[in-house]
């Protein structure tokens, strides 16, 4: 008897185990983190006056300097408020970004936004700035989706006990 479909079901079981493995090394197995808050995200605390500097890239921000964020996709950034610090890229790939600090809202604080460049080396892609409450992303406009790193601005240690006395 001839067979009217031309793929066996082996066939059929292979392509099913090859999409499924493939859907695994993806990340699409609900064994890893899925977004749902499952796994702590790992947070890097920067000295007050660092100079943080990122590569970009569309696939997200890749951290550079200090060492501790060097190759960390998208780094959480913990910030003291009232500090300075200063954020940027140096290099990319070629690609149309800039960077901005963002709210809650998505709205850009203070005017902390630079121009878009396709520069792989720009030369003007650094925000200073003071930490405040309000700022909760450092993001790529073009590629916002992607390259959005979170930043947890904490309170001042102003030296008080817990009484509330100077020490």
């Amino acid at each position: 008897m001839a067979r009217d479909n031309p793929i066996s079901r082996r066939t059929a079981l292979k392509l099913t185990g090859a999409a499924a493995a493939t859907a695994l090394v993806a990340g699409c197995s609900d064994d890893d983190d899925n977004g749902n808050g499952d796994e702590e995200e790992e947070t890097f605390e920067m000295e007050p006056g660092e100079r943080i500097v990122l590569y970009g890239d569309t696939a997200g921000w890749e951290g550079e300097e200090p060492s501790e964020i060097d190759g960390v996709q998208n780094p959480t950034l913990v910030l003291e408020e009232g500090e300075e610090y200063e954020i940027g890229w140096e290099e990319g790939d070629g690609q149309s970004h800039n960077i901005e600090i963002r709210d809650a809202d998505d709205q850009v604080v203070d005017d902390l936004a630079t121009d878009e460049t396709n520069d792989t080396e720009p030369d003007d892609q650094f925000l200073e700035f003071e930490a405040s409450e309000e700022m909760v992303d450092y993001v790529c406009l073009p590629h916002s989706t992607a390259m959005r790193g979170s930043i947890e601005v904490e309170a001042a240690d102003n030296g008080d006990d817990e009484n509330g006395d100077d020490e």
